[in-house]
């Protein structure tokens, strides 16, 4: 670091304005500026690296469910279950009448009646997390928009614009929308075309796509209690990742199991009868209701008959937490994947769909007359969440060699030449300016000593050249914060940028976006730290130290809890950290000569006279 004089600034600014109060001016203050000028340079300061890694983390409360199965060629294999509890809601009974109704009759009354509620089919529900973002409303989801801010963009390149065609009933996606073969400038007649059917882009499906697996659902028999025992039922129960209850045993009846491939299309639900009224049309051809792609999974039937329609009218059905004690939810998982597939679920928006059919007593509209009365068939829908708690176990094979060694490196507080980060598993810690002894640190000293202006602080962090992963395996966006509590930094409050390209993509300023070289190859991750830094300079007592790990959400910067693996103690830990599966390897702050150049620093522009 070069020394730098710094003038009295106040005395200099007290001598300009004594002599700009006299009549007579004098070029005294051109004598004083003359050898002080304001220098911009840059230069590069100390960090350390320290691998930390995970046991367990929460993973009652996040916003969405991991399913699937993923070999990572440097982290090894990732696996996820789903567990979770079914809601029924306040005071739930079937058909037209309460089962009390049923039971006592009315001898006055013919259409009291047993109703008979038989199940038909059931069918649980995920949603895929989907993106139908259209900025300019023209009809194209905005990746697939020529440009996404130009209604009059012609995305199929035929002679009509986007939102012509919206407006004209035509798919802004092909230039012949009814696959007829006349194109739609020159079609008089495209009504086979169904302008109501939407495009999807599926987001987070990591892996192989058409993977075939095993997809089975079982009745959990653990019950999971909404409050902790252990705190005197006074707080929720926090359930942790590392807990798996299909292999502890706690399966009852298999709802489902067969093999699956997912289907990525709309669900689309005709009309089941052809009114009569309209002989032009044939309804049952008709579109009755659409769903986004999403898991559609067939229960057992004559499960749910004996488990909750069979029982109507007893407690059990007064509430979640009276049901819940005698259907205690459900396990989720896959087997036998031909390959890697990873799934991230819309967990919140999954339902249990029940048809059933009872007997409904059909007056025929002549109250006062009895003789056409008839008892015939009517069927219903029961739509059900899921609800309680919702639990994801997370599992991983255990750390490589390489991983090993690195963590017991920082267990003995040495730096390390590489961090591993993964998700819920593996993180990072980084010390600014000073190494073993915090205490000591002639860096920041000598910083402070020149009374140096900074302009621009940026933490760089390159990926492993010797140690890559693929691009779909590299983690799109890290995230740093307060090791010690989990807070967020001072520059991520004050970035409100916002990106077009999803909420991951907002906050660029304050930055850890995957940068890519000039190849396209990923290359480095890049954090604004100006007003940190700043902090730390006025006051060494800022100066704490730093984590590192994958986001998912850089908006969320919500905590939760998790455990260490060195020690079992209990940290705060980000909970957007926990949202996939994907890592990143970077080069440490202590690497071999070979990449000594990529060796995470610490950029420090400012200004000095």
């Amino acid at each position: 670091m070069k020394q730098h004089s710094f003038p009295n600034i106040v005395s200099l600014l007290t001598l300009l304005i004594i002599t700009s109060c006299s009549q007579d001016y004098y070029p005294v203050g051109i004598d004083l500026f003359s050898d002080q000028i304001l220098k911009t340079e840059t230069e590069a300061i100390p960090v350390f690296a320290y691998q930390e890694s995970v046991e367990k983390v929460q993973s009652n409360v996040q916003p969405l469910a991991q399913l699937g199965k993923i070999n990572h060629p440097v982290f090894g294999t990732s696996e996820a279950s789903i567990i979770t509890q079914l809601s029924i809601g306040q005071d739930l009974s079937f058909g037209n009448l309460r089962q009390t109704f049923e039971d006592a009759g009315d001898p006055d009354d013919p259409s009291i009646i047993q109703e008979n509620e038989t199940v038909k089919e059931v069918y649980l529900e995920i949603p895929f997390f989907s993106n139908t973002d259209d900025a300019d409303n023209d009809g194209v989801i905005d990746s697939l928009d020529a440009d996404p801010n130009d209604p009059n963009s012609n995305s199929d390149n035929d002679e009509l614009s986007d939102i012509f065609e919206l407006q004209a009933g035509l798919n802004p996606l092909s230039s012949d929308s009814d696959g007829d073969g006349i194109l739609d400038h020159n079609d008089d007649d495209n009504s086979s075309y169904d302008s109501e059917s939407k495009n999807y882009q599926i987001d987070s499906i990591y892996g192989n796509r058409q993977t075939q697996f095993n997809l089975q659902v079982h009745e959990l028999t653990y019950y999971l209690n909404t409050l902790d025992s252990q705190n005197n039922f006074e707080t929720a129960q926090i359930f942790y990742s590392n807990r798996d209850y299909y292999e502890e045993g706690f399966v009852g009846a298999t709802l489902y199991d067969a093999p699956t491939t997912l289907d990525f299309n709309e669900i689309r639900f005709y009309f089941s009868e052809d009114d009569p009224d309209t002989p032009d049309i044939d309804e049952t051809t008709e579109v009755e209701t659409r769903l986004s792609p999403r898991l559609r999974i067939p229960l057992d039937t004559n499960f749910f008959q004996k488990r909750l329609f069979d029982i109507e009218g007893s407690e059990a059905l007064l509430g979640d937490a009276a049901y819940q004690q005698i259907m205690r939810g459900f396990i989720i998982r896959g087997e036998q994947f031909s390959d890697d597939l990873y799934m991230l679920l819309d967990i919140q928006n999954a339902e249990v769909k029940i048809v059933y059919e009872f007997d409904d007593y059909n007056t025929q509209g002549t109250i006062d007359d009895l003789t056409d009365d008839t008892i015939e068939k009517a069927e219903r829908e029961l739509v059900l969440r899921l609800g309680g708690n919702r639990i994801n176990t997370l599992k991983n094979s255990a750390f490589n060699s390489a991983i090993e060694q690195r963590l017991a490196a920082s267990k003995n507080n040495e730096p390390v030449d590489r961090l591993f980060i993964q998700s819920s598993r593996l993180h990072g810690k980084i010390r600014l300016f000073s190494g073993d002894n915090p205490d000591i640190n002639e860096t920041l000293e000598a910083i402070r000593s020149q009374s140096l202006l900074i302009n621009e602080a940026n933490l760089l962090l390159y990926i492993d050249p010797e140690l890559t992963l693929s691009e779909s395996l590299t983690a799109q966006r890290l995230y740093l914060f307060n090791f010690k509590n989990g807070a967020p930094l001072i520059d991520y409050f004050s970035d409100g940028s916002v990106s077009n390209f999803g909420t991951n993509a907002n906050k660029r300023l304050f930055g850890g976006i995957l940068e890519f070289d000039d190849s396209g190859k990923p290359y480095r991750y890049k954090f604004n730290l100006t007003n940190h830094v700043s902090n730390i300079v006025r006051n060494d007592s800022l100066n704490y130290d730093l984590g590192i790990v994958v986001s998912a959400n850089i908006e969320d910067s919500a905590v939760i809890r998790a455990q260490n693996q060195v020690g079992l103690e209990e940290i705060k830990y980000p909970l957007a950290a926990t949202l996939n599966p994907l890592g990143t390897i970077l080069v440490g702050s202590h690497p071999n000569s070979a990449i000594e150049d990529k060796r995470i620093r610490l950029e420090l522009v400012y200004s000095s006279y």
